[in-house]
């Protein structure tokens, strides 16, 4: 099935898969997001991701985190903020902090995808693509 808003689906599989509390979740790869498991790899939100399949039919094994001995998911909330309909943008000036500076906004920056505290460090403004706490 084709899928307008990959990043949306991404995030949703991701929102399924730790409410469920599976080991790992598959999602259709993209270069987007494969940045975006980049950036909740590097952040620690998920453990790690794999490509599996060849060609147009690539995926990103990702394989999620939980903590505590009741395994409760590292990944509270995965909020999509520029959807296909209104995208959303913001200048260096004015991105958004997610609660305080615990969560991280992911955004898509001229200098590729990065964080919200990565992109203020380097000046750059951009599309406001999600929320992650």
């Amino acid at each position: 099935m084709a899928v307008n808003d990959t990043v949306a689906d991404m995030l949703t599989r991701i929102r399924n898969a730790t409410m469920a509390r599976h080991q790992t979740t598959i999602v259709p790869s993209t270069k987007m997001t494969r940045s975006i498991a980049k950036v909740l790899r590097d952040e620690g939100f998920i453990g790690d991701f794999e490509e599996s399949g060849e060609g147009v039919k690539k995926n990103l094994v990702i394989s999620l985190k939980y903590k505590g001995k009741n395994r409760q998911p590292l990944i509270t909330a995965l909020k999509r903020v520029s959807k296909p309909g209104l995208r959303v943008y913001s200048n260096r000036k004015d991105l958004p902090r997610v609660l305080g500076g615990i969560g991280i906004a992911i955004i898509s920056t001229s200098s590729g995808i990065m964080t919200d505290r990565e992109a203020r460090r380097q000046n750059l403004g951009g599309e406001v693509l999600c929320y992650v706490w």
